[in-house]
């Protein structure tokens, strides 16, 4: 465990059980599944995505390198941390409550899907994903040790290889509509990928 000045640490995780408690409740309402993706599809995204969360969560992940710092442990940079973690899933709570019935955590087509193009999916097509990965990087910016980093970087790559699957499935249902959509939205990163 960490010891920091007043427990910043731990207002972090706070902001993620309350995340999680939200997700956990906001996930019985939802449309009943049409088409959903392969379990190793499934598979391949979440050992990185899990492997991501051991890294930022599991303090015993400190070994070597991975438990050097990164950037200087000061009050002022934990806070900073704490806010980017607070606007992430503020961020994600705001496109998973406009996605409303048509989410679901694995791939999947559901019973008259939507393609959803307001609020957040205005500007960025994975919405959920880049709250959560503002989470991951204020979670590590906190942390302030190598391994938040590389957590970030993991997660970000299995985001990236869900949404890839994703997009194939938004392609197969929404055809021309969702390829205008791609044209004139960004994924993950507003104004650049």
């Amino acid at each position: 465990m960490f010891v920091l000045a007043n427990n910043v640490l731990i207002e972090v995780w706070a902001v993620w059980i309350l995340f999680y408690a939200y997700w956990w409740i906001a996930s019985g309402r939802v449309k009943r599944t049409e088409r959903r993706e392969s379990a190793a599809s499934r598979i391949s995204y979440m050992i990185v995505t899990i492997a991501a969360f051991m890294l930022l969560f599991v303090s015993r992940a400190r070994v070597g390198f991975l438990g050097w710092r990164f950037i200087a442990l000061s009050l002022a940079i934990e806070y900073a941390g704490l806010g980017v973690t607070v606007a992430g899933a503020l961020f994600a709570v705001w496109a998973r409550l406009i996605i409303g019935r048509n989410w679901s955590s694995a791939v999947t087509i559901k019973q008259d899907h939507e393609l959803i193009r307001q609020g957040p999916y205005a500007f960025l097509r994975h919405p959920i994903y880049s709250g959560i990965l503002l989470m991951v990087l204020g979670t590590a910016i906190t942390i302030g040790e190598v391994r938040g980093l590389i957590a970030f970087a993991l997660a970000f790559l299995g985001f990236r290889m869900k949404s890839l699957v994703e997009e194939r499935f938004m392609a197969e249902q929404f055809g021309g509509q969702y390829a205008d959509y791609q044209r004139h939205v960004k994924a993950l990163i507003p104004f650049l990928y």
